[in-house]
């Protein structure tokens, strides 16, 4: 039996993630950390408690393109629908910019910005990825800091996870071949 509300583990490229899932759609993604038990704990600090459970057909389907996208697939992941209630609207309208990066393409802090309403914005558009807890359906890995270096990324190994995760892809400048 499945659950309304849960989270669970997968295996994939890069390894174990975490997914949960609530009545909204998916509530948190979590890249890898050091161990499962560690991408466990930080997931659910950020949902907080939910137990763990058989992931619905919707969550299966999530975890079939995140696995995918990780083993270097390109895969459009707009169709997963996310719980971003307990988002403040900049952050819903920065995660709107970065899901729209296609895969093997990037776009910058300060572009984001632009969107937004000004490249004042770049520091906000930063905070606002370095909190993203759908990654990487919503693909901060895609969004470098000027003159196309990788600036900061939150997940287990860094900018060298950032790295390898573009390059997976196939992403770089516009979309015209790696960034390495």
């Amino acid at each position: 039996m499945t659950a309304l509300a849960g989270h669970t583990l997968f295996d994939t490229a890069i390894g174990p993630c975490g997914i949960a899932w609530g009545p909204r759609g998916i509530a948190g993604v979590q890249l890898p950390e050091a161990d499962a038990e560690a991408t466990r704990t930080r997931l659910l600090r950020f949902t907080g408690p939910l137990p763990q459970a058989m992931a619905p057909p919707e969550v299966l389907a999530a975890i079939r393109e995140i696995t995918a996208l990780l083993a270097g697939e390109s895969h459009d992941m707009s169709a997963i629908v996310l719980d971003l209630s307990g988002l403040t609207d900049f952050q819903r309208r920065v995660y709107a910019l970065a899901r729209a990066i296609p895969a093997g393409q990037t776009r910058s802090y300060g572009e984001l910005a632009e969107d937004l309403g000004g490249k004042h914005l770049a520091r906000a558009v930063g905070q606002a990825l370095g909190f993203n807890p759908f990654a990487p359906v919503v693909p901060c890995h895609r969004i470098l800091a000027a003159g196309q270096r990788p600036g900061g990324f939150s997940a287990h190994g860094g900018a060298a996870t950032k790295l390898r995760m573009l390059a997976a892809e196939g992403a770089g400048p516009n979309g015209t071949g790696t960034l390495f």
